[in-house]
């Protein structure tokens, strides 16, 4: 009995390889993996666009929703347009421009403080240039405020400017 076991020859069981030397079964299981990371990258990157486009649809929601008060008030100063005291009228208008400037402060705007300062073009658009007792090159008028949000100027104040 001890002679047949011996004559039995045990042959491992072939293995196809790719030209590479690889076994074909990890090859496959190496392209699936593959396959799927792309495709979650693929997802994410669609998802990620599409966080985005909320993100800058609504980012200004808070603004908006602080702003609405204001808005209220016109509505209340026009309906008030037919009282012919327009002095109340014009107190109503100033209460209303103090309480947009306040909303729009707390999200980081401020006004440029032009005139008397020296004309700065980071702060500053010249739009003329007038003789005047100040040292040149002063700010002298501000025809039209600017403003800088969070330290970035958003719009230059368009200034007169001193001049010989």
């Amino acid at each position: 009995m001890d002679n047949e076991n011996e004559n039995i020859e045990i042959t491992p069981e072939p293995v196809e390889v790719k030209p590479e030397g690889m076994p074909i079964n990890q090859t496959e299981e190496y392209k699936n993996k593959y396959l799927r990371a792309l495709a979650d990258l693929e997802n994410y990157k669609k998802r990620a666009v599409i966080e985005r486009d909320n993100f800058i649809q609504f980012a200004n929601e808070d603004l908006v929703v602080k702003l609405l008060p204001t808005l209220d008030g016109f509505d209340r100063a026009f309906c008030a347009s037919d009282n012919p005291n327009g002095e109340e009228i014009l107190k109503g208008v100033a209460l209303l421009k103090r309480q947009m400037f306040d909303t729009l402060a707390k999200f980081g705007l401020e006004e440029i403080n032009a005139v008397g300062k020296p004309f700065d073009p980071h702060f500053h658009e010249a739009i003329m240039k007038k003789e005047s007792d100040k040292p040149e090159n002063t700010v002298i008028e501000e025809m039209q405020k600017g403003y800088t949000l969070r330290g970035r100027v958003i719009r230059a104040a368009m200034v007169i400017v001193s001049g010989k």
